[in-house]
């Protein structure tokens, strides 16, 4: 056990967040009676960019575990001979779970092509939106050894409010994590904005951003969202696109298992049939993904997108299509 680990398990205890994944065995009328030793994971950070837990090793539990517990959490943890002994309290129901060891495991994965199309219009910038926030929940979460150089620079566009949840929102409001002062920019995210800017020879994208370094208001961060989404600048989007799928293309993509797997392979081949089709008329498209976690795994469904590029008085906008398999 480490100081970093000690330090993730308390932050989660802070948060009151303790989701265990047991062994089959002890999923019966709460009794999580463990006889012998196992690897009891605790999930840390799930997203379709990270898997992370902290792992109890040989661990031995006693007592009563709600696993749809939402309230506050109590917690203690002491060591006798030789093992430590983690007490949960529940409300009313206690947990005691004795382990030897402590380890964080993680199992990155790739997600710049990642789809969940909870909120309509300009679904591509809400996309983006979505991949740099469970990108810098890594960044914060994990540190910067789980991240590639370009990564580590993109985390920075979380504090650009023209692209973050402030303008372009991936979820609906109620669902939202506020971040504190989520409307002012930082230099790093306008600097890395900047840069595109330069690179894509954006000239009027690049003065505005300047105007906007000066006067960081949200009056400015909506004219540069508006922007965005325009024919004119989308040099600059398809950029900021490529660059987040560079930085994540030495990650794996998730397992589905052998036969779900073969599910997908196969409706996947049917999206990019169309996807063909669709070349043919002049009609871009991109096909994305949602996919079930692969240790945690949520469900046992996955959907298959595709979305198409159009054009409208100056703006680009997208239709999707869905597939679904199980």
């Amino acid at each position: 056990m480490t100081e970093e680990t000690l330090e993730k398990l308390a932050q989660l205890l802070e948060q009151d967040q303790f989701e265990l994944l047991l062994p089959e065995k002890t999923k019966k009328d709460g009794d999580v009676s463990v006889a012998g030793k196992v690897d009891i994971p605790l999930v840390y950070l799930m997203n379709d960019a990270v898997e992370s837990f902290l792992v109890f090793r040989n661990a031995r539990m006693t007592g009563e575990y709600c696993s749809d517990y939402q309230g506050e959490l109590q917690a203690s943890m002491t060591r006798q001979d030789g093992r430590f002994v983690l007490v949960i309290k529940q409300d009313d129901t206690v947990l005691t779970l004795f382990f030897e060891d402590l380890e964080l495991e993680v199992h990155l994965y790739e997600y710049a092509y990642t789809g969940h199309f909870w909120v309509k219009d300009y679904e591509y910038l809400r996309q983006l939106e979505y991949r740099l926030a469970i990108l810098r929940d890594k960044y914060d979460y994990l540190g910067e050894a789980y991240c590639t150089e370009e990564e580590i620079k993109l985390a920075a566009l979380v504090e650009f409010p023209p692209l973050n949840y402030c303008c372009y929102p991936a979820v609906p409001e109620k669902y939202i994590v506020s971040r504190e002062h989520p409307w002012i920019p930082s230099n790093d995210a306008i600097d890395y904005m900047e840069r595109l800017a330069l690179e894509c020879g954006d000239a009027s994208f690049a003065k505005l951003l300047s105007i906007y370094r000066k006067h960081p208001s949200k009056f400015w961060a909506k004219r540069l969202a508006a922007m965005l989404h325009r024919t004119k600048h989308s040099g600059i989007v398809d950029l900021l696109t490529e660059k987040l799928q560079q930085a994540t293309a030495g990650y794996p993509r998730r397992f589905l298992g052998k036969e779900l797997e073969q599910h997908y392979q196969n409706v996947l081949e049917k999206v990019k049939k169309r996807q063909a089709e669709l070349e043919k008329q002049g009609i871009r498209a991109d096909v994305l993904r949602e996919e079930p976690f692969t240790i945690a795994r949520d469900s046992l469904e996955y959907k298959v997108y595709l979305m198409k590029w159009k054009k409208r008085k100056g703006n680009r906008i997208t239709e999707i299509e869905e597939y679904t398999g199980k």
